[in-house]
C-alpha cells in the first residue's frame, strides 16, 4: 500500500499535491456543510471561494504584468483556497464581509510582489492577507477548517501525504513538539487533558502545519535553520504566549518565522539569460545561463526554475532542478533530459531562444560535499542524476582538491552517458575513477547491467567505510538505498538527492 502511494506521489509536483489537498478539503467541507455537519452554509462557502479566487487571480495578473515576472496561476489557487478554509464564509448580501475577503485575497497575492526583496517575497501570502484583514478591518481569521471534528480525518490524511512527499517531517515534528510543550507549560496541570483534546480537535494546529508552515518559499531551505524556524513558530503559536497585552495569532506566529527565515536564508530571485545550449547525451542538454549577479551556492544544491507559459499543463510552470554548474564557474548550468512526452515546462525550455530569460529562486539542498575532505565517498548516479556530481567534480577540479571518491554511473546505453569530459578530467587530474554500468550494449571495461551490490563490492572493497551519495530516478534511488542497507551500510552513511518534485 505504501509503495502504491509513493508511486502516485512521484507523479505529482509539490505544488500540484498541495492544490489537490486543498481541493479535497474544500470538497469535503461542501459535502459536510450540506449535511449539516459543518456550521456554514454551502452556498456561502461556494460564494466565498469563488470571490477570493477571482480577486486573487485578477491581482496576480495585474502585478505580474507591472513587475514583468511570470504569473503563477497555481500559487493563486493555493492561496485562495487556504483563505477560503480559514476565513468565515460570507453571504452575497454581506458587503462588509465581501470587502474583507477580497481585501485579504488581493493583499495576499500582492504581497508576493510588493513585500519582496530581490524579487523574493518575505511572507506567507495567506498569513499576511488575514493578518492585515484582522488589523485594518477587524475581520480576523477563524481557522474554521481546524475546528471541525468531521474535517479532521481529511486534514490529517492529506497532510501526512503532503509531508511524506515534501520530506519535511523534521519541520512538522519540531513545530508540533514545540507547540505542545509550550501549551502544556502555560496550562494548569489539571487542564492538560482538555488542552490536548482542544489542540488536536478544535484548533488550526494540524492544518496550519501541513498547508502553511511547509510553504517552501518563505521557510528556510537547509535543515538546522528549518528546525529553528519550526521551533520559533511553534512557540509563538501556543495560544497563551503574549507580550504584555499583545497575543500572537497563528498567522502572526508564521509571519515572525518568515522574517527569521529571510534573515538566515539565501536572498532574492535571479533572472537568468540563456547564452548557449550544449548537448551532453542523447536527448540530454545543458542550458547555460548568465546572471547579472553572482549566484552563491554549494556544489550539489538545487533551484526552483520558473518559466512564463502561455498554456501550462497539470505540472505547472515551476520545476526544481539541480544546478549542474560549479560555484567556480561564471555561468549557471541547467541539465535536462527530454522524453517523448515531455511536460509543457520542458517543451517551453526546449524552444527557448538565445537571449531568453528564466527565473530562478529558492536555492536549497543538503546534497553537498562533506566539510572533511578525508571522508571516503561513493557517488552513485543514474541517467540525468549525474548532474549534482558534475557540479561537485567540476568544483573539485577547479580547486585542484583531490578526495577519495569513486563514481558508479548507470545508464541504459552508451549514448546516455553525459559529461564524459568532466568525468575524464576528474580521473586525470584528481585520480577519481568512474565505473560505468550500461544496461544495453556495455563496452569493454564497462559493467553489463545496472548498479548493484556486486558492482559496489568489485569497485570499492572498503564500501563499509564510505559515505554514499545516490542521485537519479526515484525508483533507482530507493532500490539502491535498500541494497546498501542490506549490505550493512549504516543509514547515516547514505545521502539521497531529493528536491520537492521531479519534472
Amino acid at each position: 500500500m505504501i509503495k502504491t502511494v509513493d508511486r502516485l506521489l512521484d507523479h505529482l509536483t509539490m505544488y500540484r499535491l498541495v492544490l489537490y489537498y486543498l481541493m479535497a478539503l474544500l470538497g469535503a467541507a461542501f459535502v459536510l456543510s450540506a449535511a449539516g455537519l459543518v456550521p456554514h452554509d454551502p452556498a456561502e462557502l461556494a460564494f466565498t471561494t469563488g470571490l477570493v479566487l477571482a480577486a486573487g487571480w485578477v491581482a496576480n495578473r495585474v502585478f505580474a504584468r507591472i513587475f514583468e515576472v511570470p504569473a503563477n496561476s497555481e500559487s493563486v489557487y493555493i492561496t485562495a483556497m487556504i483563505l477560503a478554509l480559514i476565513l468565515d464564509p460570507v453571504a452575497p448580501t454581506d458587503f462588509k464581509g465581501i470587502g474583507a475577503a477580497a481585501f485579504a485575497s488581493v493583499w495576499a497575492i500582492s504581497s508576493k510582489y510588493i513585500l519582496a526583496v530581490g524579487r523574493k517575497h518575505l511572507f506567507n501570502p495567506a498569513a499576511l492577507g488575514v493578518a492585515l484583514t484582522a488589523l485594518l478591518l477587524d475581520r480576523p481569521a477563524t481557522w474554521w477548517v481546524g475546528g471541525n471534528a468531521w474535517l479532521l480525518p481529511f486534514v490529517l490524511v492529506g497532510g501526512v501525504l503532503l509531508v511524506r512527499k515534501l520530506r519535511r517531517l523534521d519541520l512538522v515534528a519540531t513545530f508540533f513538539g514545540t507547540a505542545l510543550v509550550t501549551i502544556l507549560a502555560t496550562t494548569d496541570p489539571s487542564q492538560y487533558g482538555s488542552a490536548l483534546r482542544e489542540t488536536f480537535s478544535s484548533s488550526p494546529l494540524l492544518f496550519f502545519a501541513f498547508a502553511m508552515l511547509t510553504e517552501p518559499l518563505t521557510a528556510p531551505t537547509t535543515r538546522w535553520p528549518r528546525i529553528a524556524f519550526a521551533g520559533m513558530v511553534g512557540f509563538l503559536f501556543a495560544p497563551n504566549i503574549h507580550i504584555g497585552s499583545f497575543y500572537f495569532t497563528p498567522e502572526l506566529a508564521l509571519l515572525a518565522g518568515n522574517l527569521f527565515a529571510y534573515a538566515v536564508g539565501p536572498k532574492g530571485r535571479f533572472v537568468l539569460t540563456l547564452e548557449r545550449i550544449e548537448q551532453t547525451a542523447v536527448d540530454s542538454y545543458d542550458f547555460i545561463f548568465r546572471s547579472q549577479r553572482k549566484l552563491a551556492f554549494q556544489a550539489g544544491q538545487y533551484l526552483e526554475w520558473t518559466l512564463g507559459l502561455d498554456r501550462s499543463d497539470n505540472r505547472g510552470n515551476r520545476r526544481y532542478f539541480t544546478v549542474a554548474s560549479s560555484p567556480t564557474e561564471q555561468s549557471v548550468r541547467l541539465g535536462v533530459k527530454f522524453y517523448l512526452r515531455s511536460s509543457a515546462f520542458k517543451q517551453a525550455l526546449g524552444t527557448m531562444k538565445l537571449g531568453g530569460t528564466i527565473h530562478a529562486s529558492q536555492l536549497a539542498g543538503d546534497f553537498t560535499l562533506p566539510s572533511d575532505p578525508s571522508i571516503k565517498i561513493a557517488f552513485l548516479a543514474g541517467g540525468i542524476g549525474i548532474t549534482p556530481f558534475r557540479s561537485m567534480l567540476r568544483y573539485l577540479i577547479d580547486r585542484k582538491e583531490a578526495r577519495p571518491i569513486v563514481v558508479l554511473y548507470g545508464t541504459e546505453s552508451q549514448e546516455d552517458i553525459a559529461y564524459r569530459e568532466v568525468l575524464g578530467e576528474a580521473r586525470r587530474e584528481l585520480g577519481i575513477r568512474t565505473f560505468h554500468a550500461v544496461a544495453k550494449g556495455a563496452g569493454r571495461g564497462q559493467y553489463p547491467g545496472y548498479i548493484d551490490a556486486r558492482l559496489v563490492r568489485l569497485t570499492m572493497p572498503d564500501y563499509l567505510e564510505r559515505t554514499f551519495y545516490i542521485s537519479g530516478p526515484q525508483a533507482m534511488v530507493k532500490a539502491l538505498r535498500q541494497k546498501l542497507l542490506a549490505m550493512g551500510v549504516r543509514r547515516s552513511r547514505i545521502k539521497v538527492d531529493y528536491f520537492p518534485g521531479f519534472a
